[in-house]
């Protein structure tokens, strides 16, 4: 027979329960409840309520670490981490990366011309140096419907902040506003060891709310196509645009310069992610086309920033400027990242 604190059970429930206090609110709690639990009972008597949860711990980790299974999905971890908050009332999820570009430095220049026509005043000038932000949500509408099916709305805000433009009181240059819809599925196909995480069919609105030579919108019909082996995840992003009429467009050539599509990569190794994207590239004969790069890395141990990089070029950086071309870097921190 084990000494009487294992022969009590009420006794066990409460230091499984105490243990629980100082458990992570995080998705491994309810493993180290469950360990604890099974485990309470097959341990030697000497062994401590603190050594159990050590050892509890150890497994878990052991089990989860990236170091120690490097081909674990990192979009599959991310949509773990979604459902997990998914149905929490008052939750907002990330949807694009959030980050903050402290300094975004254009080599080829902003263009100054239509602020001037839009405000008649051929003094105003726009800095190349700028910070940037994008702030971007999601939140469920419906969730496992037929089990596979979940509708989503989101929305993403991309601002151009000439916060070191004293000369015209640091205004913000362009704010691009963008709500969604989106119905998505969630197959799990594997071909070529790849698995297909999820296909989406959605609209998107786009506009940066101003008016006169300065109002820019488009709206599209949407299809995202997403893959993933391993650290790394694929998507294939085609898109329609909702034709305008012709007194009411503002950039009726857009598409010439955003194209018909995009392609993005991400890639998770231990705490750095590295992404890629290609737009329109392709379609325009490399004449029109896009892309981008970006690093996030830690910060240290700090568990709630990371730093940021991002290198842009080509056309449709921002809607005020998408017939313009752009080569920017810029540094600064991340808050959410792709994976």
């Amino acid at each position: 027979m084990r000494n009487s604190v294992f022969q009590n059970g009420k006794v066990v429930l409460f230091f499984v329960l105490a243990a629980g206090l100082f458990i992570p609110k995080k998705s491994m709690a309810n493993d180290l409840e469950i360990c604890i639990t099974e485990m309470v009972l097959q341990v030697s008597d000497s062994m401590t309520i603190g050594e159990l949860r050590s050892e509890c711990e150890k497994q878990i980790q052991k089990e989860t670490s990236p170091e120690e299974n490097n081909q674990s999905p990192a979009l599959a971890e991310r949509a773990k981490q979604d459902k997990e908050n998914v149905l929490k009332p008052f939750t907002l999820m990330a949807h694009k990366p959030n980050y903050l570009l402290l300094a975004a430095h254009n080599t080829h220049g902003y263009s100054s011309a239509v602020y001037q026509e839009q405000y008649n005043d051929p003094s105003i000038e726009v800095d190349d140096t700028e910070a940037q932000f994008q702030f971007s949500v999601k939140f469920p509408l419906a969730i496992n419907l037929f089990d596979t099916v979940d509708i989503y709305s989101a929305y993403t805000n991309h601002s151009f902040w000439q916060v070191y433009n004293g000369d015209i009181s640091a205004p913000f240059r362009e704010t691009n506003h963008e709500p969604e819809g989106w119905v998505q599925f969630n197959p799990k196909w594997d071909f070529l060891g790849f698995t297909n995480t999820a296909n989406a069919f959605g609209i998107v609105h786009q506009s940066n709310g101003r008016g006169g030579v300065l109002s820019r919108s488009w709206n599209r019909l949407y299809a995202n196509f997403i893959i993933e082996r391993g650290k790394l995840a694929l998507s294939f992003k085609p898109w329609y645009r909702l034709s305008e009429d012709e007194d009411d467009d503002d950039n009726p050539d857009i598409t010439d310069y955003l194209g018909h599509y995009e392609i993005r990569a991400a890639y998770k190794w231990k705490e750095h992610v590295f992404s890629a994207m290609s737009r329109n590239n392709l379609e325009s004969g490399f004449e029109k086309g896009a892309v981008e790069l970006a690093w996030s890395f830690p910060l240290g141990n700090y568990p709630y920033l990371k730093g940021y990089v991002q290198y842009f070029t080509g056309y449709g950086e921002s809607l005020i400027d998408y017939d313009q071309y752009v080569n920017k870097i810029g540094i600064g921190i991340s808050i959410t990242d792709w994976l």
